[in-house]
């Protein structure tokens, strides 16, 4: 019996009814070949799989050689003698050290005014008239009364000689004598008063030519030719730019380094890419109120007549300097448990070497070290990563 009998019909599957069908026929069933098909394609896939795929890689043995650290030019510094400065900065403005506001020392009227702001004159050009006629009258008079009174003065004193020689006889009286004697003393006394106001008159009458004080230039001119002025009256402002003063102002904590001789680079606006040398004249002892600054006083040369009243300018003033020191980058110093060294460059290697810090200079960007000669080589660069002991080779930026 197949095993197709051996299951009622209503549980055969169709393949079953169908092969019970060809063993009453007579004939064989048919077996199930689609497993094996299945079964031969899964087991030619491993083969050619196994065949065809590629050798595994073989494994790449760790290198045992230590890799050279790569350093930039930019990054070492060679150990040189150098000029160390401190400086303090300051900022403010430039005014002419020579400035003059010239007044009219005469009353009257201006005749002419032979001046504009920015022209140049020389010391006693004559910048302005005024009115001569007055003062001219005003002379003759005090001229005339001095004279008046000189004669009256000779007239009293041979009066008193006369009263002195018959008082001598007995023929005059004590006071005649006396009152002979102050009338020719409060004459001399009245001319000299006299002669004073002639002196005053003819200076009146010289200053009516105003004059320039000093070489220099017109920056400033008040009076116009027709205008009645008095005596003190400024008309002009002469200027002369050969020296300059930088009026400048420091912080109260700079200020204390600052000291007149000191010398001052100063940067001016305008005039970018050139710096002007200067000198501290004068240091205020106290500082601006509200401000916290203390003003400080430069000299500068100004022979080419660049520099201008008003323009804003910088400056550096070298408070402390030291030359042939060796000092390096804050940033090159390293600290460890046996204190501050640097990472030298020797033969290919970078080698521990001990320092000792010093003072700080250009506001602590550099310091002064011992344990250094001229020409070592040191890895300048904050380079937390380099240890000593390790190799490397210089690269160039």
């Amino acid at each position: 019996m197949t095993a197709a009998h051996d299951k009622p019909e209503w549980a055969q599957s169709k393949r079953e009814k169908a092969n019970a069908q060809r063993v009453a026929e007579g004939k064989k069933p048919r077996r199930r070949i689609m497993p094996w098909i299945v079964l031969a394609v899964i087991v030619i896939g491993g083969v050619v799989f196994f065949v065809t795929r590629p050798p595994a890689p073989v494994a790449e043995v760790a290198s045992t050689e230590p890799v050279a650290r790569q350093l930039l030019s930019s990054e070492i510094a060679e150990i040189q003698p150098t000029l160390l400065q401190q400086s303090a900065r300051v900022t403010g403005t430039l005014v002419p050290a020579k400035l003059s506001a010239v007044a009219s020392q005469a009353s009257g009227r201006v005749l002419s005014v032979a001046v504009r702001p920015g022209d140049a004159v020389k010391a006693g050009d004559v910048l302005a008239e005024i009115d001569r006629a007055t003062l001219e009258l005003q002379l003759n008079q005090q001229r005339a009364t001095a004279d008046a009174t000189s004669a009256q003065l000779v007239s009293s004193e041979q009066a008193l000689e006369r009263t002195e020689q018959l008082a001598s006889q007995g023929l005059a009286s004590p006071s005649t004598l006396e009152q002979a004697r102050s009338a020719t003393a409060a004459l001399r006394a009245n001319l000299v008063a006299l002669e004073s106001g002639v002196q005053t008159a003819e200076i009146a009458l010289s200053n009516a030519s105003v004059p320039a004080p000093f070489d220099g230039i017109i920056s400033e001119r008040s009076v116009e030719p027709g205008q009645t002025i008095n005596a003190g009256t400024t008309l002009f402002t002469v200027v002369n730019l050969e020296e300059m003063e930088f009026q400048a102002a420091a912080s109260v904590n700079s200020s204390a380094m600052v000291a007149p001789g000191q010398t001052v680079t100063v940067s001016v606006t305008g005039l970018e890419g050139r710096t002007f040398e200067g000198t501290v004249t004068r240091v205020n002892p106290v500082a601006v109120t509200g401000t916290r600054t203390v003003p400080i006083y430069v000299s500068l040369h100004n022979p080419d007549n660049l520099l201008r009243g008003g323009m804003f300018a910088t400056g550096q003033i070298t408070v402390a300097e030291k030359t042939d020191a060796i000092a390096i980058l804050a940033s090159a110093v390293r600290e460890d448990a046996e204190g501050h060294f640097v990472l030298k460059l020797v033969d290919g290697t970078l080698t521990r070497q001990a320092v000792e810090p010093g003072d700080p200079w250009d506001r602590g960007r550099l310091v002064e070290v011992t344990g250094l000669v001229p020409g070592d080589v040191v890895v300048a660069a904050a380079l937390t990563e380099l240890a000593a002991g390790e190799t490397y080779e210089l690269i160039e930026d």
